[in-house]
């Protein structure tokens, strides 16, 4: 269970107590089996919220920097590309395909169970769909062919750890061929295998996906490969809270002095 997930089963339970359980609505009697009826009806509602609705998310690394940083609480929706294998919270091998399935839109950003590690949950953007050819040159993206358009933006301010110096990071506007733009960090054009790869071609059922911090993600040009579409668990829709790195998910007292109030309610894009 992630953090992300406590966070949700706290919620719920707190709701359900407020609703069934709390001693200003109900007689007080029988409290042990009052509280143990709480817990259960808020597991089971924030199970069934959790599968087919949204599921939370908590950011681990800082493969899609500048837009997504550590700290960061997503809601993932689960209905986007509909219900496959990783849906629920344990694997559904019998869902070898997906249930009213939907093909999600190049530039997504997607939470998904990569191949190679099938128990972890990675995040990244969506780049190429199935049958297009994908390449890195010299730092650049190239989409069938033709580079991807790209402009410089103002830096991204790295807030290093308290003690450590911030961190000017360059930025570009990156923009795919459907009108989707976003924008990527790029220290190096010369990184060596993540700037200078071979040209990829997504199988059938399969997706390429790349980090927005592009020198420093694991992705389908690294172990990640290729994803099949039954690896999907949803698209990132909202920030719905932010910690700074040096907060604890687990004290929440000191929350008020931590919490990153101005990506509160963010859309994810």
């Amino acid at each position: 269970m992630t953090t992300a997930d406590i966070l949700l089963y706290v919620g719920i339970a707190l709701g359900v107590y407020l609703l069934i359980g709390h001693p200003s609505r109900r007689r007080v009697r029988g409290t042990i089996v009052e509280t143990i009826k709480t817990i259960v009806y808020a597991g089971l509602l924030a199970l069934t919220f959790r599968t087919i609705a949204f599921e939370p998310f908590n950011i681990p690394s800082e493969s899609m920097l500048p837009g997504l940083v550590i700290g960061d609480y997503l809601f993932v929706s689960k209905p986007s590309y509909g219900y496959g294998t990783y849906s629920a919270p344990l694997p559904i091998p019998a869902l070898k395909d997906r249930l009213w399935f939907t093909p999600p839109q190049r530039g997504d950003v997607v939470v998904f169970r990569p191949p190679h590690m099938p128990d972890v949950a990675f995040i990244k953007r969506l780049i190429g769909l199935p049958g297009d050819r994908v390449q890195v040159l010299g730092g650049a993206l190239y989409l069938n062919g033709a580079m991807v358009s790209r402009t410089p933006t103002t830096p991204y301010i790295h807030p290093r750890r308290p003690g450590g110096e911030p961190e000017s990071l360059p930025t570009f506007i990156e923009t795919l061929p459907n009108g989707v733009n976003y924008t990527i960090v790029e220290l190096d054009s010369t990184q060596g295998d993540l700037d200078n790869t071979r040209e990829f071609t997504v199988p059938e059922g399969h997706y390429f996906f790349m980090g927005d911090n592009r020198d420093r993600s694991d992705d389908s040009r690294a172990s990640v490969g290729m994803v099949p579409k039954a690896n999907l668990i949803g698209r990132a829709e909202t920030l719905f809270f932010s910690l700074k790195p040096e907060a604890s998910i687990f004290a929440p007292w000191e929350w008020p002095a931590q919490i990153r109030y101005e990506r509160l309610l963010q859309h994810v894009r």
